[in-house]
C-alpha cells in the first residue's frame, strides 16, 4: 500500500470521521435531554390505580420543575426509591418541606391516623392507590434530591403495547 493509495482513501475516511461525529453529536444530545430536561417512563403495577393502567403506561416526565424547585402538591413525581435505588417509582407528592401531612397507618386497622411534619428538604409521596403501594407511610419522608421529575403527559395506555 503505497501513499498513492492512502490518497484515494483520505476522502473515505474524512466522510467517515464526519459521520461519526455527527452521531456523537446527536448522542450527547439525547443524553442531555434525558438527563436534563425530559424523559419518558413506563409505569407499572398498582401503586397508582386508576391514574396509571396496572400493566403499565408511557409517561413523559420533565426535570426542569425539580431542578428550580417549582414542585407543587398533587404533581404526580417520579422519585428515586429510598428504599432500592436502583428503582424509580412514581408517586404523587402530598406534602413538602414544613407542611403538615395527615395519612391513614393501616386501613386494616380501623383506619388509625397519624400526622407528621415534613422536615425542610424533604416531600411526602404517596400513591393514589392507599391500599396497595408502598410510600412514605412506610419509608417516612424522601429527601428532595431524590425527586427525579414531574410527569405532565401520558403519552399512551397499555392497550398500545
Amino acid at each position: 500500500m503505497g501513499l498513492e493509495n492512502l490518497k484515494q482513501l483520505t476522502p473515505f475516511i474524512k466522510e467517515a470521521f464526519q459521520q461519526t461525529l455527527l452521531v456523537a453529536k446527536f448522542l450527547c444530545g439525547i443524553h442531555v435531554t434525558n438527563s436534563y430536561i425530559c424523559t419518558f417512563a413506563l409505569t407499572q403495577g398498582p401503586s397508582m390505580l386508576p391514574t396509571f393502567n396496572l400493566t403499565g403506561d408511557l409517561v413523559l416526565a420533565e426535570r426542569l420543575s425539580t431542578r428550580f424547585e417549582k414542585m407543587q402538591r398533587g404533581d404526580v413525581v417520579l422519585v428515586r426509591s429510598p428504599e432500592n435505588p436502583r428503582k424509580i417509582v412514581i408517586k404523587r407528592l402530598m406534602g413538602m418541606g414544613g407542611d403538615t401531612v395527615r395519612y391513614v397507618v393501616a386501613h386494616a386497622n380501623n383506619g388509625i391516623e397519624h400526622t407528621i411534619v415534613v422536615p425542610d428538604g424533604h416531600v411526602w409521596i404517596e400513591g393514589d392507590n392507599k391500599f396497595n403501594t408502598n410510600d412514605s407511610r412506610n419509608f417516612g419522608p424522601v429527601p428532595y434530591g431524590l425527586v427525579q421529575g414531574r410527569v405532565f403527559w401520558i403519552v399512551s395506555d397499555s392497550s398500545l403495547f
